[in-house]
């Protein structure tokens, strides 16, 4: 069936669940799998099959009872959902060992997002052509290239005292959503999507639970 938003809130909890969701159901239709029970598919992702149900209810009703779900028929209504039924292109600010490794990573081209432009304000970097093919833009090229690529989805990867003042620059510029991965949580104003992704946190989250275990 296909989806229908029932809600008009849904947990962040659950669209991170459905990107896991698509991926093991990505690989099962490589496969040539039909049909998966919610159990298996369950299973596979490492969550109750219960939550499965709660999280597809959000969008309407899926599979069939005694038999499971369609892996191919599921699939791509998720990525409808997810909004992973076209290309989005991307800006990435800063061109460091962690920028550098961002363009390397090939998952992000298959999952639908294309770094469209890099931009870096080091004299010795702006102008160079990169491995992947594109030319490193200088910052003040910022707003002039997002609109010509039309950009909707802004990355950084710079050091953290630069990282609030490049937020405000690809707002300006008119990205939609930022993905941040420099360790400092950006200010941004009502309506911007900013996804904050600090190793360090996580790192302190795995040191906690060493603890208790340990404890």
């Amino acid at each position: 069936m296909r989806a229908a938003m029932k809600f008009s809130k849904i947990p962040t909890a659950t669209i991170t669940r459905l990107s896991i969701y698509s991926r093991y159901l990505e690989a099962l239709a490589q496969e040539g799998v039909k049909i998966i029970a919610s159990d298996k598919l369950a299973e596979k992702c490492g969550i109750n099959p219960a939550q499965i149900r709660k999280d597809l209810a959000y969008f309407g009703e899926f599979g069939i009872r005694g038999v499971g779900y369609f892996v191919r028929e599921l699939l791509f209504e998720i990525k409808r959902i997810l909004g992973l039924n076209k290309v989005w292109k991307m800006a990435l600010v800063g061109i460091g060992n962690l920028g550098s490794a961002l363009l390397a990573h090939q998952n992000f081209i298959r999952q639908g997002y294309e770094f469209a432009a890099v931009f870096d304000v080091d004299p010795a970097k702006v102008g160079r052509r990169l491995p992947s093919g594109q030319i490193i833009h200088h910052l003040e090229e910022l707003e002039q290239v997002v609109k010509e690529e039309g950009i909707e989805i802004g990355v950084i990867a710079t050091p953290a005292s630069k990282a609030q003042a490049v937020a405000q620059r690809l707002i300006e510029a008119g990205v939609k959503a930022i993905l941040n991965f420099a360790p400092i949580q950006l200010q941004v104003g009502e309506g911007m999507a900013v996804e904050n992704v600090d190793f360090t946190v996580k790192l302190d989250n795995l040191a906690y639970h060493l603890t208790m275990a340990n404890a």
